[in-house]
């Protein structure tokens, strides 16, 4: 098997789990690129991987988008208001992943997988339910933005829980919501990668096309999830990512 065929099937299971949990992907093709590569004896710096997850993010985003929109489950006016923010934090996160180290950025990553999960199964009274807005929803979009550069997720790892625990948004249309601000967050990370010679076009294609393939189907088949055990699914998702990404980090 070669790197590229491997690129595309992990598009295409990112782009099923992405649509599904409101992710870009990049929690599955950040690690899983990594890995294959290392089984293939091409081994790529974390860095690499994260450029390449950019455009999967940008991707499902699109895509995903495309079938919640039909759906009517975007709350555009939610999505206009935090993307600023986002795109502006997207930005910062790609410059500092240029910089800081690969041990550094892994260990980020596999933190914010961990309290993301945390923070999903700590907060169950809401679900299907929204409430009143926090305050602390804009900076943490922004935050969001930030992490979504530097790591190549997507942001949807925070974006879901701030939306849905401080923004007052039922889940669904937080993952939605979600997926709507991934895509344009993407984009600006997209081209700060490319510039920094960082975006291997090969790889990048073969994820985007996987992506694209399943994240339509995955948007789909989210509404048939009920949502406290998609809930669970992304929880439980995150804390096998970061378990697997600490593992090679450190080991």
């Amino acid at each position: 098997m070669t790197l590229t065929l491997a690129a595309l099937l992990i598009g295409l299971l990112a782009g099923v789990l992405g649509a599904i949990l409101g992710l870009g992907g990049g929690v599955v093709v950040v690690p899983a690129l990594g890995l294959a590569a290392d089984a293939l004896g091409q081994p790529l710096p974390i860095a690499a991987t994260i450029a390449v997850s950019q455009v999967g993010v940008l991707a499902v985003g699109l895509s995903g988008a495309a079938g919640y929109l039909q759906r009517g489950l975007v709350r555009a006016r939610t999505g206009y208001l935090y993307a600023p923010l986002t795109i502006a934090g997207g930005v910062i996160g790609s410059l500092l992943g240029l910089v800081l180290p690969g041990q550094a950025v892994a260990t980020v990553f596999a933190g914010l997988l961990l309290y993301s999960a945390y923070r999903l199964l700590r907060g169950g009274r809401r679900v299907e339910e929204g409430g009143p807005e926090s305050a602390w929803a804009a900076p943490s979009m922004g935050f969001a933005g930030v992490m979504s550069g530097l790591l190549g997720i997507g942001g949807g790892t925070v974006q879901v829980p701030v939306m849905n625990l401080l923004g007052g948004l039922p889940l669904r249309e937080a993952i939605a919501t979600s997926t709507f601000i991934m895509g344009l967050t993407a984009v600006g990370n997209t081209l700060i990668y490319q510039a920094g010679g960082l975006l291997d076009p090969d790889l990048a294609c073969a994820v985007a096309l996987g992506v694209l393939l399943g994240a339509r189907a995955g948007a789909g088949l989210q509404e048939r999830i009920p949502a406290a055990q998609l809930k669970s699914l992304f929880a439980g998702l995150l804390l096998l990512t970061a378990a697997q990404l600490l593992w090679k980090t450190w080991a």
